[in-house]
């Protein structure tokens, strides 16, 4: 890794605030990136299992997520060719209800414009609202999903690929019938197997 993700790497700015939620974890920032990746994908935060396992969209949204993308593991894996940068680089616990807190602001603010600024993408895929927000300085995920040509070919705005956002999905089939085919060339045009899945090379 680089000088840059050894410091997030070895970062315990929200050490407190962690042992406060009901988990009581330590922080363990999950760092995926390298300055040559040509495709960025922003997301939220990560959960449990990636704070487990260390390494990001270990889970069912990672597999929805690869296959919007039409790329195998190995691809999406190689974090000199795909950097993933979420929005907070730790899992931030669970709320009353169990589901994820949002990412620590601070986290962002520490963070982020100096990896912005080591990396330089040629795709970027907003994975969520908070990225949105960061990204676009949008705040409706529905409305920037769905005018996701304004933003196109250099930037896909997408909903978060958890199971919580199937019903999503379903109101909204122009996503997978219109976007994703876009959204897949888009990616097989940057890893450079234009008009068909990217596979390990």
């Amino acid at each position: 890794m680089s000088g840059l993700a050894d410091q997030i790497a070895s970062c315990r700015i929200c050490a407190a605030r962690f042992a406060a939620t009901a988990t009581s974890h330590q922080p363990r920032p999950v760092v995926w990136f390298h300055a040559s990746a040509r495709i960025l994908i922003v997301g939220q935060a990560p959960g449990m299992r990636v704070h487990e396992s260390g390494r990001p969209f270990t889970d069912r949204s990672g597999d929805r997520l690869r296959d919007w993308m039409g790329v195998d593991e190995t691809t999406f894996y190689d974090r000199e060719r795909v950097a993933i940068v979420p929005m907070a680089f730790c899992f931030p616990g669970y709320d009353a209800g169990g589901a994820d807190l949002a990412p620590p602001a601070v986290c962002a603010e520490t963070w982020r414009d100096r990896v912005m600024a080591m990396l330089k993408p040629r795709l970027l895929l907003l994975v969520g609202g908070h990225a949105m927000r960061w990204h676009l300085g949008s705040r409706d995920v529905t409305s920037t999903v769905r005018n996701w040509r304004e933003h196109a070919p250099l930037t896909f705005p997408l909903p978060h690929p958890s199971w919580r956002n199937t019903a999503w999905l379903r109101r909204n089939p122009w996503f997978e019938a219109e976007l994703v085919p876009a959204l897949r060339g888009a990616v097989a045009d940057e890893l450079g197997r234009p008009g068909q899945a990217v596979q390990a090379v």
